[in-house]
C-alpha cells in the first residue's frame, strides 16, 4: 500500500461513479476506511486526496491519534458504539455515523456538543445488524435534534456502484483502496 496505488484505486472509484447513470447531481463524498489497517493507512489515503477517514473500533481510533491529529483528516466513526466509549473518542470524530439509540445521541451531544450524527437503520430486522428499528426513526431523529438528514451513507466496496445509483451522498471504501484487511 503506498499513495499511488491509493491514487489510483481512488481515481478509478471516481470515474465509476461519475459512469453511474443518475438524474440528479450531486457530490459523492469518500471516507477511506482504514479499519485493520495502521495509522500509516491514513497518511497514504490523506496523501491520496482522502479527506475523511473512517473507523470501526474505538480503541483502534485512539491508537492513531497521534496521525489523526498531525494530519487532520475528517474522522468518520463508522462502527458500533457503546455510551462508555463516547468520551475516549469524543475529540478526535466529526461525524458519528451509528447512532442507533437515544441513549448514545445524548452522550455524543454531552461529550461533543454540535456534532454531526447519522442515524443507523436497520431496514431489514436482521438481529445480526444494528440499527434503529424504521419504526423508531422519527423519534430518534427527534431526539438527537437533528434536521435536514441531507447525507445518506450507504455503499462499501462491494456495491459503492449501486449505493450511488440509488442515492448514496457518501461511500465508505476500504479494501478497494488498500487491498485485503490484514488477519487479524
Amino acid at each position: 500500500m503506498n499513495v499511488a496505488s491509493v491514487g489510483e484505486q481512488l481515481a478509478l472509484v471516481q470515474e465509476r461513479i461519475a459512469a453511474v447513470e443518475r438524474s440528479w447531481t450531486h457530490p459523492i463524498d469518500v471516507v477511506a476506511v482504514t479499519k485493520g489497517f495502521g495509522p500509516e493507512a491514513i497518511e497514504v489515503a490523506v496523501g491520496a486526496g482522502c479527506r475523511s477517514i473512517g473507523e470501526n473500533y474505538a480503541q483502534e481510533l485512539a491508537g492513531k491519534r497521534d496521525v489523526i491529529e498531525r494530519l487532520r483528516p475528517q474522522v468518520h466513526f463508522i462502527g458500533h458504539l457503546q455510551s462508555n466509549k463516547v468520551r475516549l473518542i469524543a475529540p478526535l470524530v466529526a461525524v458519528w455515523e451509528t447512532v442507533d439509540r437515544a441513549s448514545i445521541a445524548t452522550e455524543i451531544a454531552r461529550r461533543a456538543a454540535g456534532a454531526r450524527v447519522l442515524i443507523q437503520v436497520n431496514a431489514t430486522g436482521e438481529e445480526s445488524k444494528s440499527g434503529c428499528p424504521p419504526q423508531d426513526v422519527a423519534a430518534l431523529v427527534g431526539h438527537a435534534t437533528q434536521a435536514g438528514l441531507d447525507v445518506c451513507s450507504m455503499g462499501m466496496s462491494g456495491d459503492y456502484e449501486l449505493a450511488v445509483s440509488c442515492g448514496s451522498t457518501q461511500l465508505r471504501l476500504g479494501s478497494i483502496l488498500f487491498g485485503p484487511r490484514p488477519p487479524a
